[in-house]
C-alpha cells in the first residue's frame, strides 16, 4: 500500500494537537476526531471545548465524543469512517478489542515516554521527577495492556538542568508529530519493524494529584528541586505559608550547604530563594507565586515582601 491513509484521530489536550495539525497539513486524510466530551471549565463554569476539539471544529473535520466505546452504535459509528489507521495521543479512554480491530491497521499511540519506561498516565513528569537523563517519545502498535503494544519508532531527548514538565511537554508534542508521520510513511510502504517491549524494564507512571504537590522539605534538595520542576505546570509543587498554598514554579540547586533546621528560608536575593532541605543543602527558588497572587519571578517577589526566617512545615502526605 502507498499513498494517502484515511486516519481516524483520538486525543484530547494540549500534547495531542501538534500531531493532529500535522495530520491536516500532510497528504494523509483525517476523515473523523474523537474526543472527550466538553467539560465546564472556568469561573462562569461553561462547557470548553478540548484543544483537539478546537483544532478539529476549525479543520472542519467531523467531532466524535462517546462517553465511552461500551455501546454497538459507538463501535459502529467507529467502522462507518472506515478507517485505515486509527491514532491515539493522550485521548483519555480506554480502548477496548473492539476498536483496537476497527481500522484496517490497527491503533497507534504516541506516548511520552522511551517504553516500556514509564507506561501510564505522566510519563514526562514522572521521569523528570526520578532525575532521568533522558526521556523522549514511542509510537507504538495499540494493545489490550497499558501501554504494552509493540514499539514502532523512537526519538530522544536528553533532559536539560533547567528542563521543567512544561518545557518538555512541548518539546516531545513537537517530536511526537513528526515522528508519527515517519511511522505512517513506512506504514504505507510496508516498512515497519515492530519491537516487542522488554516487560522487565517496565515502569509505571502514575496519575498526578494535587496532594502529591505539597513539599516535604525533610527530603534531599534534588528530590525537592525535581519536584518543583516536574510539576510546574499541574499540580504545581506548594508550601503552606499562613495556611494557604505558596506555588513555586522553578528552582535550581545550589552549592551551599546550611546546618539551619529543614524548611527554612535562609536567604534571599534578586537571584533567588534559598530554602534549606532534609540534607542541608540549598534549594534556590526563582519562581513563584502568593496566594491570591500572579506568578512572580524571585526577583521582583524579593522586591514586594520578604520570606526572610519563615520556615515552612513538612508535608504530612508526602514520604
Amino acid at each position: 500500500m502507498t499513498g494517502a491513509l484515511r486516519i481516524v484521530y483520538a486525543g484530547t489536550p494540549d500534547f495531542a494537537v501538534p500531531a493532529l495539525q500535522a495530520l491536516l497539513d500532510a497528504s494523509h486524510e483525517v476523515v473523523a476526531v474523537y474526543t472527550q466530551p466538553d467539560r465546564p471549565a472556568g469561573r462562569g463554569r461553561k462547557l470548553q471545548f478540548s484543544p483537539v476539539k478546537q483544532l478539529a471544529v476549525s479543520a472542519s473535520v467531523p467531532v466524535e465524543q462517546p462517553l465511552d466505546f461500551k455501546s454497538a452504535e459507538a463501535i459502529d459509528t467507529l467502522r462507518a469512517y472506515a478507517p485505515d489507521v486509527m491514532v491515539v495521543a493522550a485521548y483519555g479512554l480506554i480502548l477496548p478489542q473492539a476498536v483496537l480491530d476497527t481500522p484496517r491497521y490497527g491503533c497507534l499511540n504516541i506516548h511520552a515516554s522511551l517504553l516500556p519506561r514509564w507506561r501510564g498516565a505522566a510519563p514526562i513528569q514522572r521521569a523528570i521527577q526520578a532525575g532521568d537523563a533522558a526521556t523522549g517519545v514511542t509510537i507504538m502498535q495499540m494493545a489490550a495492556g497499558l501501554d504494552t503494544g509493540d514499539m514502532l519508532h523512537k526519538t530522544h531527548y536528553a533532559l536539560q538542568a533547567g528542563d521543567g514538565g512544561q518545557v518538555v511537554h512541548d518539546r516531545l508534542a513537537a517530536d511526537g508529530a513528526q515522528a508519527l508521520l515517519d511511522v505512517l510513511t513506512q506504514l504505507a510502504n510496508g516498512q515497519l519493524q515492530p519491537e516487542r517491549q522488554d516487560e522487565a524494564l517496565a515502569t509505571y507512571a502514575y496519575k498526578l494529584s494535587k496532594a502529591e504537590a505539597e513539599l516535604d522539605w525533610s527530603q534531599t534538595a534534588s528530590c525537592i528541586e525535581r519536584q518543583i520542576k516536574a510539576f510546574d505546570a499541574w499540580p504545581t509543587a506548594f508550601s503552606r505559608y499562613d495556611g494557604k498554598p505558596l506555588r513555586f514554579f522553578a528552582a535550581t540547586l545550589a552549592d551551599e550547604h546550611c546546618d539551619a533546621p529543614a524548611g527554612s528560608v535562609v536567604a534571599e536575593s534578586r537571584a533567588g530563594i534559598d530554602i534549606v532541605a532534609g540534607d542541608g543543602q540549598i534549594v534556590r527558588i526563582l519562581s513563584l507565586q502568593m496566594p491570591g497572587g500572579k506568578r512572580l519571578s524571585a526577583s521582583d517577589f524579593v522586591n514586594a515582601r520578604s520570606l526572610q526566617g519563615v520556615r515552612f512545615a513538612h508535608s504530612e502526605c508526602c514520604s
